[in-house]
This record gives structure tokens, C-alpha cells and sequence, in this order.
């Protein structure tokens, strides 16, 4: 028993997301069975004391808080490996075995990849799963949801420069009118659905303008009863901004295990692509903080490395 061991270190290196696995190596590598011991007894939040037959048993919520805390880096980095389109197309999936809750990542997926990606994702949906993912979508979403989920990852969207204004205009009147309606939701709407699914997204930024002043309010100010309706709108006309906000919610100290997830996935999809730049800019904007102070801030060990190393690939 060389030396004692460093029980708030220990203690601040597993607390939080992400482990301190340098931290855990030098203290409870090099630690005395005796040390150990006293970790145990004087950490009540992990363990606790079994009297009958004397000793210290972990917390059922330890382990699993254990168990995913050092998985996250491990996560991370097997997402990063894959192809693009195999990963989101096991997002897609994911999104479809969870069900109503985790539709808005179909949303993501299909609204914020290039045309070319969005074809790629298919691709490697049929190698996967041996189906494609229209009609697993159509299998498992039901109602309105359903025709505007297949429209959305069945687009194949225009990415040139050339736009119709009497037809964004007209678009923009359209959905006006949908909005305005008292007698019918917004993502029932067939022409609403066409328009989201369909027109580039550099016609739906004119739209988002002619829309603006027709109505007298933002689009994004959320127009729809339905939060898939809005986070699409989001998703195509200010991708940074609804990454930022997934970003913030994944950070946030009382974000549920599902949440936390969130980090992960939109740092291992668009570290390789020019918008990360603009996410971290925008996240900036939104909350008065850099993105990577954030991540030094609130996240430890490899995984916070890794993080930050995938954010400076923006640089």
C-alpha cells in the first residue's frame, strides 16, 4: 500500500460522459486490493454494502452507466469506419425498430444528404437488410407519417443552380394556404408532401422567402402540428441550425441516454463534410459558446479526443 488512492479522481473520471481511461489505468491499475475497498465503501452513489455477508456489491446502474460510458468512443469510432451510406442506412433502420419516437432520424437522414447519398443509402439497404428501405418504411409507419417518410428518402432531388420564382412562389402560397387550414393537418396534404419531397432545396430557400411575406412569419417558427413537418423544413432550408440544436440537447446535463446518443451520430456524419463548419459556427452563434471548448468542457477520456479530432477536420 505505496500510496492512497485518489477517490474523487476516480470518482470524476467515470462520472459524466465519456471515462478518464488515462486517470483509471494510473490509479486503479497501479491500486491495492485495501484501496479498492475503500473506493467502494466510500462511493454509496456506486456501491452498496451488503452487511449480511460483508462486502460491497455494485449498483445495477453502475454497471450499465460503466458499460456505456466506455462504449461511446468504441461506438464512435465503428460508425466512423463504416461507408457512409452503410451507416445510414443501419440509421434508418435503428429509426424503424424503435418506431414513432426516432422517425425524426429517417427525417435527418433523408433531408440533409446529397442526392447522390440518399441513393447511396438505399443502395446499401438492400445489401443489408434485402428489402429496400421504402417499403420497410411502408411497412412499419402508418398514416399521414407514411406517405411523407417514403416521399422523403425516395427524393432524388435536383442539386443544380436554376429556379423557377413563379413556381417557388407558387409552392409558397401553397403551403401558406395548407397552414392557414382548420380542416386538414399539413402532413396530409398531398401537395405539401410533393413540394417537401421533391423540389431542390435551393427552390424551397425561395420558397422559404416568398413564404416569409406572404404569411408575415417564419416558416421555421414551426407551422405544422406535426414535429416531422417542421424538423424537415428545418433539416432542408437550415441543416447548422437543426444540428446545433441536436448538439445542445445531447450536451445537456439532464439529456436522457437516448439523447446522448445524438453527439455521436451527427459528429461521425458530417465531420467529412464541409457543413461541419458551419455547424460549429452556428453552435457558437446559438449558445455563446465554441463547440470544442464545449466538448473539452463536458466530455473526457478518448472519446472527447476523438470528438475534437474529427471537429478540427472543419479546420
Amino acid at each position: 500500500m505505496a500510496h492512497t488512492l485518489d477517490l474523487e479522481g476516480i470518482t470524476k473520471a467515470i462520472s459524466g460522459m465519456g471515462v478518464e481511461e488515462g486517470a483509471l489505468i494510473s490509479t486503479l491499475g497501479n491500486s491495492h486490493k485495501d484501496h479498492r475497498k475503500l473506493f467502494r465503501k466510500a462511493s454509496k452513489s456506486f456501491f452498496v454494502e451488503d452487511e449480511e455477508r460483508a462486502f460491497e456489491k455494485c449498483h445495477d446502474h453502475f454497471v450499465k452507466h460503466l458499460k456505456i460510458e466506455f462504449s461511446r468512443f468504441t461506438n464512435a469510432v465503428v460508425m466512423w469506419s463504416m461507408h457512409p451510406w452503410e451507416r445510414d442506412a443501419r440509421l434508418v433502420k435503428k429509426a424503424l425498430k424503435k418506431g414513432d419516437e426516432a422517425y425524426n432520424l429517417i427525417v435527418e437522414v433523408s433531408c440533409t444528404r446529397s442526392s447522390e447519398d440518399l441513393l447511396g443509402a438505399r443502395k446499401a439497404y438492400h445489401s443489408l437488410f434485402d428489402q429496400s428501405m421504402e417499403e420497410d418504411i411502408a411497412s412499419h409507419v402508418h398514416g399521414s407519417q407514411r406517405k411523407l417518410l417514403v416521399g422523403l428518402v425516395s427524393a432524388y432531388r435536383y442539386e443544380g443552380k436554376e429556379v423557377k420564382e413563379s413556381s417557388a412562389k407558387s409552392d409558397a402560397k401553397i403551403l401558406a394556404e395548407a397552414v392557414a387550414s382548420s380542416g386538414e393537418r399539413a402532413i396530409e396534404n398531398d401537395e405539401v408532401v410533393r413540394i417537401l419531397s421533391t423540389r431542390s432545396k435551393l427552390h424551397l430557400e425561395h420558397l422559404y422567402k416568398h413564404f416569409n411575406q406572404i404569411k408575415g412569419s417564419d416558416l421555421l417558427g414551426g407551422v405544422s402540428e406535426s414535429s416531422l413537418i417542421n424538423e424537415a423544413l428545418l433539416c432542408l432550408l437550415k441543416p447548422s441550425v437543426y444540428f446545433s440544436k441536436i448538439l445542445n440537447a445531447s450536451l445537456n446535463k439532464d439529456a436522457d441516454k437516448g439523447t446522448k446518443k445524438w453527439l455521436t451520430r451527427v459528429f461521425v456524419t458530417r465531420a467529412d463534410h464541409s457543413d461541419m463548419k458551419d455547424i460549429a459556427e452556428e453552435y457558437n452563434q446559438l449558445y455563446g459558446e465554441p463547440l470544442a471548448q464545449t466538448i473539452q468542457e463536458k466530455i473526457k477520456g478518448n472519446y472527447r479526443d476523438f470528438l475534437l479530432t474529427l471537429l478540427s477536420k472543419s479546420n
